[in-house]
């Protein structure tokens, strides 16, 4: 079985560069050049590709909660009417595709329904997300399978029995599971990061890391663990309202992380032992075997 996926021109598994996903999710709170102002913040920092998130709210929000008053910046509205507020339309993730192409960075969504496939798959993107909240909705992993994209799924609130059971359903071919705690944002004793280990060891597919944690020290550890795909929620500003904001990297915060990325993957090398050429000249003045005594 292939170790690397490839997605779009990126090919991601062990001994290949880190995948770096900016998760604009719904960060863009149904503002299209907030959207656009985000992909930017990306491209900046040097990301493989962004992703959004794609719901019909009709499906996605059970019957108990549609007519919770909540309140938003728009005023107090119900949470349905709140979910189609915010849910871009054929017209903005047209919009969203020329932006993405012309700037030369991939983009992607997680869907949430089957009825998203559909509507996504006329963007041709280069794979498919499975959000944690899905992972047990095998009606929409076959339907994300038959489109015959990649698939990243993610583990967050899940079980490992329900993890098997996903995976059994979707197949490990052109699979990538991502490992997730889904708090937002999580504290650091249950992130939990050996479990990049454990999946990488069960499934023997590449593995990344979805992280919802603040800062950026144990993305990097995941990094090193062995996480060949990275994901985090990027913002303009983690005050700004909406869910997944504080949980969120800001600017700064997302260029230091693709960078301190990069130095990682060149640091870790390739595991066998040498002498460097910049070590050359302490050997000859600090061992004896290279500075033997004069005969007399």
């Amino acid at each position: 079985m292939p170790d690397v996926v490839r997605i779009g021109p990126k090919s991601v598994g062990p001994g290949q560069p880190v995948f770096i996903i900016a998760e604009i999710g719904i960060n863009h709170n149904g503002d299209l050049e907030l959207a656009k102002r985000l992909i930017d913040l990306a491209l900046e920092a040097g990301c493989d590709a962004v992703k959004f998130q794609k719901r019909t709210p009709e499906l996605c929000v059970p019957d108990a909660y549609r007519n919770v008053v909540r309140e938003t910046p728009w005023g107090l509205m119900s949470y349905l009417d709140y979910r189609r507020r915010v849910e871009f339309g054929r017209d903005e993730y047209r919009e969203i595709d020329r932006y993405c192409h012309q700037k030369g960075i991939l983009w992607f969504a997680s869907c949430w329904d089957t009825e998203s496939v559909d509507f996504m798959a006329q963007f041709d993107t280069p794979c498919f997300k499975v959000a944690s909240a899905c992972l047990t909705d095998h009606e929409l992993l076959a339907k994300v399978r038959q489109t015959g994209k990649p698939v990243v799924l993610s583990t967050g609130m899940s079980t490992m029995e329900e993890v098997d059971q996903a995976v059994e359903g979707l197949g490990r071919e052109r699979l990538v599971i991502t490992h997730c705690t889904s708090t937002y944002p999580c504290p650091p004793e249950e992130l939990n990061l050996r479990m990049i280990q454990t999946l990488r060891q069960r499934f023997e597919c590449p593995v990344g890391y979805s992280g919802h944690e603040v800062g950026l020290s144990p993305t990097l550890a995941a990094v090193v663990l062995g996480a060949c795909l990275v994901e985090r929620h990027i913002t303009l500003d983690r005050a700004m309202w909406g869910s997944d904001q504080a949980a969120s990297v800001e600017r700064q915060g997302m260029i230091r992380l693709v960078r301190d990325i990069r130095q990682i993957e060149i640091a870790l090398g390739d595991g066998v032992k040498r002498i460097y050429p910049s070590e050359a000249q302490a050997r000859q003045r600090l061992r004896k075997s290279e500075n033997p005594e004069p005969a007399c």
